[in-house]
């Protein structure tokens, strides 16, 4: 693969060429240069110019010249691509954009102009074009308009969704030109933003295939200038020295290949792709995988209409053939952009685990590291190009394009479990096993080491790849794929009005009456389910109507958008509009509610503030020192962790005994090791035999270096579940211990001749045996590491919370970083710092004794000191200090920074020659050291979990962290379960139970509850607090919001494209009424309760409490049960008021105000919650005016929120457990009106409980922890 400069393929220069004429010409009319950018307005100026533009848009090849987009290029885009066919004529007469190959009757605006003389020409252009201006563009969606205007059949078609382009293209064509390895070719010089030239004979195949290939592309987007059709007077074009997209006839191939260098020259006619210089172009090749992938795809693709429908009958009728290639075009559309979507979705997938959303960086050096030697050119391309740059912009910003909607669909169960993992990933022995041994995959995995010296290292010859201007060689590729199952989404068509009358005012209103007619009785047409058409309607007869000159009827029309497809709904219009309001006008529409309510959204409302950078940043080592705050911002940014609170841990760590700043050798030290580490686990390679005994989701994390153990030489291989002895000679796998089955592992050290070598012994519960490894150098980290994988499975058995394993193993990793980084002979004490769990699990024991019989120092041959600690005669503890010879006084702080735990509290140490104290045994002869009276004192621990009581470990099933991966836990504010196997329109694959929850700032999480893995990640529903979830008709889940929206999420899209804004305050409570029609009542804060029918979304009733102060509702027996604070307001469906319970009447003593209730039909009870009491209140439903039984609840100071669950009721809240205040949950029965159970659910409040079909009971915690547990209900 030859290359040429930077400079010659940029500004085209070419030594030994004379090109003073072009370069004369190029000077005076490159409109585009920065010096005078064209615009549209001077483009259009010219007579000639605006009749081919009309002239165009006639034809159906509406193209508009855009203004310069931010890097100075121009952009061609299409406005609008109309079909014309003809009603009457069956001879086409020139090619259509639609179908230039196609033997079907298109006909053109030509036809008739053919009759007229040359001075009606202009004449039938401009009444053919303001014809077509008095006809709204069909916004996205499913819905088409077709217009008649004889003897002209016109379609206006709508794009599929508004993150999708509009596309009537046949989108097969380019396939029909060139052979798939030349697609390939020309998407990578797209991809890699080549100067390209497409050549033709036809001049309607330049701008449909160049439009195919940028179609292929989507979700990425073109951005440089387009020039579909260049003439011959503007061939001087293509010496410009920036990145361009342009056509030319192919009579001028040989002019522009001779007189312009770097070029890529692609020949339509006969399916060839070359350059323009003699050399080649850098134009690298496309990944080989899914350059492979795609190919047979594309050659399994059926490209001919004729052979598809060989097999039907030949039709005489004319309309039923076209309904037929409309149906064949339009589902091998659906095929080829799938096929092209999947391109991209191969290559571009993995881009997402090197993004870091919090900071919007992306380690593009580390992506790269992780690509295929052979494809590391083509993504160093690609990664520098403004193309990419607004792919990684999208995605950051989480837009939910096809490329997202793809990733989410092809997500596997493994991809959902890890998105749950706080630990770094490392291959699992399952992908272990199917992971094929090529020299391709040897050289990969060896790329990735991330190390100073990487150019030190020998990459395997690999097979010979092929040039990306050279001919691909598919005889690799199968032939065995089979076609993309893809089912085109179903469209719907309006017919406009004709236009059969004089372009005058009054026949203009008239016609846009009828418009309004035909759409109004086309709405009332509508099944009440039909909120997809009805949005496109209301959109339709909006346009309508702002055309018209009505703009408070077209207004109310775009409102009604929040309640069928907000996606659709033009905020910038409606601004506009609302400003050229008048006075009248604007009177008038404050009067009416659903308008006030709509300008207070665009205009009042002050929008959300720009992101001050929105620039997608990428990873860099930092370049000085760093305080906590910065440090914090850097490890984030690296990917390495995201927990803030283990952040600072690993700051305490890496800063021990120095100033507490992390200097930039220390980071990139520590990087880097960290890397390695990844590099290293990524080769690890263990024979079948081994991984037999392994659970096929476990990872190898930690493999020691080879060491004598009692059961043979070997290492030491750790994963997230046991330690396995790999032993050496003949591979085979030794059982050590699971991580449960640790009894006791100590560090201690073993004779051998004149030495004592450190070794680990780990005693277990089911085994009288006792392992031992000479570790050596490495165990004292060992043994850290050990213990904390033992004290994390510990907590994760006792609080059922899989993450704490996650987290030991985080922890685990970076000790071996720190130790790594620091080098020293404290290194081992710096990383103890991130001995967390261990110390959690050490607060739950017994303190060991604390006065010492003896303590010793003794010469190391590494030159340090050995200093033992005998706490009785059989338990010793082991330390390797440095005292200098200088040393005369052992204080406290001198300790405690060499590793030693506790507080010296006296004694001092002096020489002591020639005797050996009996208390250190078979000590090395020589100079000892030691103390005589010393006493150590423990230090104080952090806050820790306690043991977890007996009755909670009972009744705990589970536990699940919607707040994984993010910076610090989030509040779990609502809980909903969706049962599954509802809807039978629901994939049965996504057709599991669900949990949703909804955390801060308007985010929800879903998970699948019947493995309860991450469903769909945090998703926004507004900006504020969420405050009540309710499931209607099984397919829509409504979320009440503090900024008085109820937001609807569709189940099977998970997409929220619905609100309703009536309520004027917080909305606090949502209830069902199942029957047909189907009910909910919605209240708000103010005391407001709304009806709505859930198929029409229409109100159906509305009343107002007094007082306001409205936190929940109950229905039971046809009347509202309502909380209003200070009293239980009963009222029917229409607002009648039944009955009243007040405070101040019997319990005016006892509460001051009501938080919420519970109502038990059977046992004709009324539960009820008091704000700031610690008891719950039972009315009898018979007589409410009789004062309620109080059913305490012991050590709580706060209720939250409270549930039914067959005959109990389950109260949430904060108590204090062991002395400490906890997130607690009393469980009463409700026949005796006596706690059942008191359950420590969580470290933070108690703020939401929901059931689980009765059978589990589900309570999200506080900010303070974040998570959700999952208990049994007997």
């Amino acid at each position: 693969m030859s290359r040429v400069s930077t400079t010659a393929r940029r500004t085209g220069s070419r030594p030994g060429r004379p090109r003073a004429r072009l370069a004369a010409s190029y000077r005076l009319r490159c409109a585009w240069s920065p010096s005078s950018p064209i615009t549209t307005h001077s483009r259009t100026a010219c007579p000639v110019f605006r009749r081919w533009l009309v002239f165009a848009h006639g034809l159906g090849l509406a193209w508009i010249l855009l203004p310069p987009t931010e890097n100075r290029a121009l952009a061609w885009s299409p406005c609008r691509t109309a079909r014309v066919t003809s009603t009457h004529s069956k001879k086409r007469t020139w090619p259509s954009p639609q179908h230039p190959t196609s033997p079907a009757p298109p006909c053109s605006l030509l036809t008739h102009l053919k009759l007229c003389k040359d001075f009606e020409v202009d004449n039938h252009i401009k009444d053919f074009a303001a014809k077509l201006s008095l006809i709204p563009s069909p916004p996205p969606g499913p819905l088409h308009l077709i217009f008649n205007m004889k003897p002209l059949q016109i379609v206006f078609p709508s794009r599929a969704d508004p993150e999708s382009p509009l596309i009537d293209l046949d989108l097969h064509l380019p396939l029909l030109c060139f052979r798939p390895e030349k697609v390939l070719q020309i998407l990578t010089c797209l991809l890699t933003e080549q100067r390209i030239v497409f050549f033709s004979s036809n001049w309607a195949l330049l701008p449909l295939v160049a439009e195919c290939f940028l179609a292929y592309l989507r979700p990425l987007q073109w951005q440089h200038t387009f020039v579909p059709v260049l003439s011959h007077q503007m061939l001087d074009f293509v010496m410009a020295p920036t990145t361009f997209l342009m056509g030319c006839h192919l009579d001028h191939f040989e002019e522009v290949s001779k007189e312009a260098d770097g070029l890529i020259l692609i020949n339509i006619d006969n399916g060839s792709v070359t350059c323009s210089t003699d050399k080649d172009v850098d134009v690298p090749d496309i990944p080989l995988l899914a350059a492979q992938t795609f190919i047979q795809r594309v050659q399994s693709l059926q490209l001919h209409h004729e052979l598809d429908l060989a097999h039907l009958g030949t039709s005489t009728d004319l309309n039923e053939g076209r309904t037929r290639r409309r149906a064949w075009q339009q589902r091998l559309n659906c095929q080829v952009q799938q096929v092209a979507l999947h391109l991209l979705f191969s290559i571009f997938r993995e881009v997402k685990n090197h993004l870091n959303y919090e900071h919007r960086v992306f380690n593009s050096e580390e992506f790269l590291k992780t690509r295929a030697p052979g494809d590391q050119q083509f993504y160093r391309q690609v990664l520098d190009t403004y193309m990419f740059h607004s792919f990684l912009k999208a995605r950051l910003s989480g837009r939910m394009d096809a490329f997202a909607q793809m990733d989410l669909h092809m997500q596997s169960e493994e991809d959902r479990f890890n998105g749950m993992l706080a630990s770094p990933r490392r291959p699992t022995i399952e992908k272990m096993a199917s992971r094929k041994s090529s020299p391709l995959h040897i050289a990969h995995r060896r790329m990735v080491v991330s190390m100073p010296n990487l150019q030190d290292i020998t990459i395997p010859e690999l097979p010979a790849r092929n040039s990306s201007l050279r001919k691909v060689d598919a005889s690799e590729c199968s032939s065995g794929s089979t076609v993309l199952s893809v089912t085109p989404k179903p469209t719907y068509t309006f017919k406009i009005p004709e236009i059969h009358f004089p372009l005058v005012s009054q026949c203009v209103q008239a016609y846009y009456s009828d418009c309004v007619a035909l759409l109004s009785k086309a709405m009332s047409l509508l099944a009440p389910d039909s909120s997809v058409l009805l949005a496109r309607y209301f959109y339709l007869r909006g346009a309508v109507h702002l055309m018209h000159g009505q703009l408070l009827d077209a207004l109310l029309d775009f409102q009604s958008l929040y309640k069928t497809d907000i996606r659709i709904f033009p905020a910038d219009l409606v601004r506009r509009m609302v400003g050229s309001l008048s006075g009248p006008q604007r009177a008038q529409a404050e009067r009416v509610p659903e308008l006030r309510r709509l300008i207070s959204e665009v205009v009042d409302k002050p929008g959300e503030a720009p992101k001050p950078d929105d620039r997608v940043k990428n990873f860099e080592l930092p370049r000085k020192h760093m305080q906590l705050d910065d440090f914090v911002k850097r490890v984030q940014e690296s990917g390495i962790v995201k927990d803030t609170s283990i952040i600072h841990r690993l700051f305490e760590a890496l800063t021990v005994g120095h100033q507490k700043q992390i200097d930039p050798e220390t980071f990139k030290d520590f990087y880097n090791c960290w890397k390695e580490a990844e590099a290293e686990a990524q080769e690890v390679s263990l024979p079948l035999s081994v991984m037999e005994h392994l659970d096929k989701n476990e990872c190898v994390y930690k493999l020691s270096s080879s060491v004598k153990t009692n059961h043979g030489v070997g290492k030491i291989a750790m994963t997230q579940k046991r330690l396995f002895l790999l032993t050496e000679g003949r591979p085979g796998y030794v059982e050590i211990s699971t991580f449960r089955n640790i009894e006791e592992v100590r560090s201690t050290t073993v004779a051998f001749l004149l030495l004592r070598i450190p070794t680990l012994k780990i005693k277990m519960a089911s085994k009288k045996e006792v392992f031992e490894a000479n570790l050596k150098t490495e165990c004292d980290l060992w043994h850290l590491m050990v213990k904390e994988m033992w004290a994390g499975k510990k907590l994760a058995d006792d609080h059922k919370d899989p993450q704490y394993i996650q987290q030991a193993l985080t922890h685990v990793l970076l000790m071996d970083a720190v130790v790594g980084t620091l080098q020293s002979s404290g290194a081992v004490y710096a990383a103890s710092k991130l001995s967390y769990f261990d110390k959690m699990k050490s607060e739950t024991h017994v303190l060991l004794v604390a006065r010492p019989r003896a303590l010793c120092v003794y010469p190391h041959p590494r030159g340090d000191f050995l200093l033992e600690l005998w706490v009785t005669s059989h338990t010793r503890w082991v330390f390797l200090v440095r005292i200098p010879s200088c040393q005369q006084q052992i204080s406290s702080s001198w300790l405690r920074g060499r590793g030693i735990c506790g507080r010296l509290s006296s004694g001092s140490w002096s020489p002591w020659q020639g005797h050996q104290r009996s208390a250190v045994g078979n000590a090395p002869t020589g100079e000892l050291c030691a103390w005589s009276v010393c006493h150590l004192e423990p230090e104080r621990r952090p806050p820790v979990p306690l043991t977890v009581p007996k009755t909670t470990s009972e009744t705990l099933k589970h536990r699940i962290n919607p707040s994984a991966g993010e910076t610090f836990p989030h509040a779990v504010d609502v809980l909903l379960y969706t049962p599954g196997h509802l809807d039978p329109a629901e994939k049965v694959e996504d057709a599991h139970p669900k949990l949703w929850c909804a955390l801060n700032e308007g985010k929800v999480t879903v998970f699948d509850a019947s493995s309860w893995t991450i469903y769909q990640h945090c998703f926004k529903v507004g900006t504020s607090k969420l405050n009540c979830m309710v499931m209607a008709e099984q397919n829509q889940v409504w979320v009440g919001s503090e900024d008085s929206v109820i937001y609807i999420i569709n189940i099977h899209s998970m997409s929220c494209n619905k609100q309703l804004t009536d309520h004027r305050s917080s909305v606090t409570d949502l209830v069902v009424q199942n029957g047909t029609p189907s009910k909910v009542y919605s209240c708000s804060r103010d005391g407001t309760i709304l009806a709505w029918n859930v198929s029409t979304l229409r109100v159906t009733s509305r009343f107002q409490l007094p007082g306001g102060r409205l936190s929940s509702i109950s229905l039971h027996d046809g009347c509202l049960w309502c909380c209003t604070g200070n009293s239980i307001v009963v009222v029917t469906s229409n607002g009648l008021l039944c009955q009243e319970l007040k405070i101040s009447e019997n319990v005016g003593d006892i509460c001051t105000s009501f938080l919420s209730l519970q109502l038990l039909p059977e046992q004709e009870q009324l539960w009820a919650a008091c704000a700031g009491f610690n008891s719950i209140y039972v009315w009898s439903l018979k007589d409410l005016t009789q004062r309620p039984q109080a059913v305490h609840l012991q050590d709580c100071s706060e209720v939250s929120c409270m549930i039914t669950v067959k005959q109990q009721i389950w109260v949430g809240g904060t108590g204090l457990s062991q002395g400490k205040s906890k997130g607690k949950i009393y469980v009463i029965d409700a026949e005796r009106k006596t706690v059942e159970k008191e359950l420590v659910a969580h470290m933070d409040t108690v703020k939401a409980l929901c059931s689980a079909e009765d059978r589990y009971v589900l309570s999200g915690s506080g900010g303070g922890e974040g998570k959700i547990a999952i208990w049994k209900v007997e």
